[in-house]
């Protein structure tokens, strides 16, 4: 069981970037996909999940309106694509599956399997 992220980098604020990640040794069902990120010194924030089993959101608040999160062609894959990039959105990004996004209450603690992350950094 694991999950890999991919599609960091650079980009200038106001950009635009998708960065994905892909399950392995399992099948994505009834379970939730997961964002999170973390900015050095900084605890690590709930950023989008999204229900499987019938596509339902969410989105953290200083995300909302400017990122999506969708599944992707490959059922195992899901994507988060970033508009309007900000400074204060630079953090290493985590996707995570667990069994709900508790109607956008997740938390890290309701995922039990990590990705290793993948950084964004937002240049100003």
């Amino acid at each position: 069981v694991q999950l890999v992220e991919s599609g960091g980098g650079l980009v200038q604020s106001g950009g635009s970037l998708n960065i994905s990640c892909t399950a392995s040794g399992f099948t994505l069902g009834d379970d939730a996909m997961a964002w999170f990120r973390q900015a050095p010194g900084k605890e690590r924030e709930r950023v989008s999940c999204m229900s499987i089993s019938d596509g339902d959101t969410y989105y953290g608040d200083s995300v909302k309106g400017r990122f999506t999160i969708a599944r992707g062609n490959a059922k195992n894959t899901v994507y988060l694509r970033m508009n309007s990039l900000k400074s204060e959105d630079t953090a290493t990004y985590y996707c995570a599956t667990g069994v709900s996004c508790y109607t956008g209450g997740f938390n890290e603690d309701d995922f039990s399997v990590w990705g290793q992350g993948t950084q964004v950094t937002v240049s100003s």
